[in-house]
């Protein structure tokens, strides 16, 4: 009997394929819009969604080099 290889649970690189910079940017702008919303009501969410947008921009800005 062969082994099989199966793909479920693989996960693909964000920063890999033709989309990975708009995908990127739109992720980008989604998490600034949702940490200037949260942070009147919830601080710490606020600024969990900012380290998120500052994660994402710091992947923009490799990719960009």
């Amino acid at each position: 009997m062969k082994n099989q290889y199966c793909k479920v649970g693989t996960v693909t690189p964000i920063t890999s394929g033709n989309q990975a910079v708009a995908v990127l940017e739109f992720r980008y702008r989604n998490f600034i819009e949702k940490a200037a919303d949260a942070t009147y009501i919830d601080t710490n969410l606020g600024e969990f969604f900012k380290r998120k947008a500052q994660n994402i921009k710091r992947i923009l800005e490799d990719l960009g080099k």
